[in-house]
């Protein structure tokens, strides 16, 4: 109880004008291989890294606020840890309003499959079944 109450109060004083900042507190939500996408300047640095590494990106387009985001989170960070082959990313809708919006995200999470600049997959929802299948079947084809 007291780590979940914990958790809670950070993510409130987050929201509501505590100093943790956005990035820490998705990197407490996902993990140590999960990218944290404030700025287009960090979105454009982390595609052209994964273009040029040959590796799949996985944009998770979220918010820090959202249950189902915050539920779906651990588990995108285990898979983040499971695929290195893959390039793991979180993108703040609330932070980057105008870049979300040029994707057309209507819910979330989102979960983009980005190859060479482009999209060549989709996955919306917390399904936390059905995403790993997904990244799994990402995985296995980059392999091919």
């Amino acid at each position: 109880m007291g780590h979940c109450w914990s958790k809670f109060l950070r993510i409130f004083n987050c929201l509501y004008g505590d100093s943790k900042d956005e990035e820490e507190l998705y990197s407490e939500l996902t993990g140590k291989n999960v990218h944290i996408i404030t700025t287009i300047q960090s979105w454009e640095e982390k595609l052209t890294e994964a273009t040029r590494d040959g590796k799949i990106l996985v944009a998770n387009f979220s918010t820090p606020w959202s249950g189902p985001c915050r539920s779906i989170a651990p588990t995108y960070g285990e898979l983040a840890d499971k695929y290195p082959s893959l390039m793991f990313l979180t993108v703040d809708v609330d932070t980057l309003a105008e870049f979300s919006t040029s994707w057309e995200i209507s819910a979330t999470p989102t979960f983009f499959f980005v190859k060479e600049g482009r999209q060549v997959d989709k996955f919306v929802g917390a399904d936390k079944v059905q995403l790993p299948k997904k990244i799994a079947a990402v995985a296995k084809a980059t392999r091919v």
